[in-house]
């Protein structure tokens, strides 16, 4: 979840701060989700989807 967070980020060109102020949440915090370190809750995976300009699914997906 947190690379594909990453991976969306990094398609629409914002840093961590940047997509950390669109979604409402501190920057290191959405480090921490990108890094697998911290477990957002679907609220604030919601916010981060909308922010991004997707949605949760896009985000919780697995290319196995």
């Amino acid at each position: 979840m947190g690379l594909n967070v990453q991976a969306l980020r990094r398609e629409r060109g914002y840093s961590q701060e940047e997509l950390a102020h669109r979604a409402g949440v501190h920057p290191t915090y959405l480090s921490g989700v990108e890094r697998g370190r911290r477990n957002p809750t679907i609220v604030v995976l919601q916010r981060i989807a909308e922010a991004l300009g997707s949605d949760i699914e896009q985000i919780v997906s697995r290319d196995d």
